[in-house]
């Protein structure tokens, strides 16, 4: 029986499903505009591409612009000559040796922008006084595994070449992203430790993909979310499996797209995960939160209860406010725990 699910047969996390008063406070907002999503995604890929992408809204409280911080865009080179995009945040007061936060963006490796965490990126470059780089990789279903992966790792080693240009300690690095992006730092790291890249102290992964749906390991773990919450709002189990045909269309049992089945997890960096209730990811999450620790890896986990996935693009929601509070908090305490982390 998986230690995931209590004695008797009681599945552990059902209750986790259970909607959260916040997401009722949005909920008919949020069903008002599901139907207009739910025909864009139907569209065409090439027809999808041309709809200008708007990303979720910024609070008011969030940091100003060439007050706290400043945001430039540029294109590199990644290693087959295409050119890709990368979106560099930094604090307006800008120092030397900064923390680099390398952002991989959600959207199923099908969708999004590095725009589409720009919230919680303006928001660690001002609080966490780090240099944010968010990549621009290119997208499935044009692009399928693994070029996603390796516009991000060829973004993470080019801004390592090019720190003292971005203003960064190349050893004080944190990968962290959502979703799909969330999936692809966690393979960041195991290519890092694999390979001998230093510098990768930390790791954030939110609402995480953690392995493909054929081949989760329910005999060891709980897998019950993507039936609890196959309609969820946000992203449910039917737009899940679409993401996957696009990004995965052969299926392969392959770590590096589901790096729930890599050999091992030792060695891997201090990680914070953050998991939806109502998400059709939750299991994956927490199983992957699970594998980290019993491999000896310092792991923090943050649930949010009754919140559907990617629900901090309302971010007026208290759930979202701690959401983006954790990050930065633990941003913070892990600074005093490796070497130069509280220098600049």
């Amino acid at each position: 029986m998986p230690e995931n699910i209590v004695e008797g047969g009681e599945p552990r996390f059902a209750h986790l499903s259970n909607v959260h008063p916040e997401w009722e406070k949005v909920a008919a907002r949020y069903k008002a505009v599901e139907q207009k999503m739910n025909e864009l995604y139907s569209l065409p890929i090439k027809e999808f591409r041309q709809i200008p992408y708007r990303p979720p809204p910024i609070p008011a409280a969030s940091p100003v612009l060439g007050t706290d911080i400043n945001i430039r865009e540029k294109e590199i080179v990644v290693r087959d000559g295409a050119k890709v995009g990368i979106r560099i945040y930094q604090p307006a007061v800008l120092g030397k040796e900064h923390l680099l936060f390398f952002n991989v963006h959600g959207g199923g490796w099908t969708v999004g922008t590095p725009e589409t965490e720009e919230c919680q990126n303006r928001l660690i470059a001002a609080r966490n006084r780090a240099v944010v780089v968010s990549v621009d990789y290119r997208k499935a279903p044009e692009f399928p595994f693994p070029y996603a992966l390796n516009d991000s790792l060829d973004a993470l080693l080019w801004c390592q070449k090019n720190a003292d240009s971005l203003a960064i300690n190349p050893q004080r690095i944190i990968v962290g992203g959502g979703s799909a992006g969330a999936n692809i730092c966690t393979v960041l790291t195991h290519l890092a430790r694999d390979n001998n890249v230093a510098g990768i102290v930390g790791q954030i992964l939110n609402i995480p993909v953690t392995c493909h749906p054929k081949h989760f390991p329910a005999e060891k773990y709980e897998y019950l979310s993507y039936t609890q919450n196959a309609d969820a709002p946000m992203v449910s189990a039917a737009r899940m499996r679409q993401f996957w045909n696009n990004y995965l269309p052969g299926e392969e049992e392959d770590p590096r797209a589901s790096p729930l089945l890599a050999a091992s997890l030792a060695g891997l960096p201090p990680t914070l995960v953050q998991v939806a209730g109502m998400d059709p990811l939750r299991d994956e999450g927490l199983a992957y939160a699970e594998s980290l620790r019993a491999s000896g890896v310092d792991v923090t986990l943050k649930i949010y209860p009754g919140m559907p996935h990617a629900f901090y693009a309302f971010p007026e929601l208290e759930p979202s406010v701690r959401y983006l509070e954790a990050m930065v908090e633990w941003i913070d305490q892990l600074g005093g725990r490796v070497p130069g982390g509280t220098g600049e």
